[in-house]
């Protein structure tokens, strides 16, 4: 982090659809360092493209500070995204940012806005984060970003959160940084909050938590199937792999999750697929391959089963656009 004489200075960059949250935890926790430590350790400023109004995802409207205009080497820079970020990703934008960024300033994305950095090439070769429900898009289209599962990545001099209070998290350790633990502490304890997380840390509940269910075979086998979605492992295999008969796999499924485990793992590639289909421009053949089906008539066809739709249909009412 570079030396700051006076206070530091945040430039909160609003896209069109942003998280709420995770903008304003960011500006409450130096809000409130500010206040526990009696200086003005730092400040901030809310831009956006246009430099007018930009509206949140809760469809309350920010006035901004102003349009997108120089920073100095000295600045962090912290992009918010949220709802339908390739489309509130406009090609001024990426050049704006493009072109700050060659001054060495901090770069962040917070929430979404991880596509945003990557899309103007800033994650190219870096650690970075994004929320866990853009994660299979954004692998897709950025195979040159090292993606992680963590609350927040600082790399260097470019930022990204999940999302969320992942925020929170962030600023306690720029806090912490720049001014020491105690101050990060007192700024915690203020927000109530209680369980600091590190970058070490992963955003999604762990998989007992998430089905409700603490059975240490079940969710080995859930996790296998999680990370084998473009590849399927057969049942056979699984049960194999856990120690178990294939039989008894199926009555661990039906009794704890109330499906089979080839219904399951359906739902996970399925899962994934409408998450393509949504943040993506991939085309459907490619939706199809990538989540582990052989034609795109048999996804075709386990699609409407389930979404009482068509993959191209869906891909018509969600398409992606990048703005101009």
């Amino acid at each position: 982090m570079p030396n700051h004489t006076g206070p530091r200075r945040f430039i909160f960059v609003l896209l069109d659809q942003f998280t709420m949250l995770c903008f304003s935890s960011a500006v409450e926790a130096l809000r409130i360092a500010n206040r526990m430590s009696g200086q003005p350790l730092y400040s901030w400023t809310l831009i956006g493209d246009g430099g007018e109004v930009v509206y949140c995802s809760a469809g309350i409207g920010f006035k901004l500070d102003s349009d997108l205009g120089e920073v100095t080497r000295d600045d962090t820079v912290l992009v918010c995204g949220g709802i339908d970020v390739a489309a509130a990703t406009s090609k001024r934008m990426v050049g704006w940012l493009r072109r700050e960024a060659r001054k060495g300033a901090i770069m962040g994305g917070l929430c979404t806005a991880g596509y945003t950095l990557a899309k103007a090439g800033l994650l190219d070769g870096k650690r970075a984060t994004i929320h866990w429900e853009n994660q299979d898009s954004f692998t897709e289209e950025f195979e040159e970003v090292i993606l992680t599962k963590s609350v927040f990545v600082i790399d260097g001099n470019r930022i990204t959160t999940a999302g969320g209070t992942a925020s929170i998290d962030l600023m306690l350790k720029i806090i912490a940084d720049d001014h020491g633990e105690d101050l990060a502490n007192l700024v915690a304890d203020q927000l109530i909050y209680t369980s600091i997380r590190t970058d070490q840390d992963t955003q999604r509940l762990s998989i007992p938590t998430r089905i409700g269910v603490r059975h240490p075979k079940l969710g080995q086998v859930i996790r296998m199937m999680e990370q084998n979605i473009e590849d399927p492992i057969s049942p056979a295999t699984l049960a194999k792999d856990v120690g178990m008969s294939t039989r008894q796999l199926e009555r661990l499924f039906r009794r704890y999750l109330n499906r089979s485990p080839k219904r399951y793992y359906m739902e996970l590639r399925l899962g994934k697929a409408r998450n393509l289909l949504m943040q993506t421009d991939m085309s459907v053949i490619n939706v199809a391959l990538a989540c582990g089906f052989a034609s795109p008539s048999h996804f075709s066809k386990c699609y409407r089963a389930h979404y009482n739709t068509t993959p191209y249909r869906e891909r018509g009412a969600h398409g992606t656009r990048e703005k101009t």
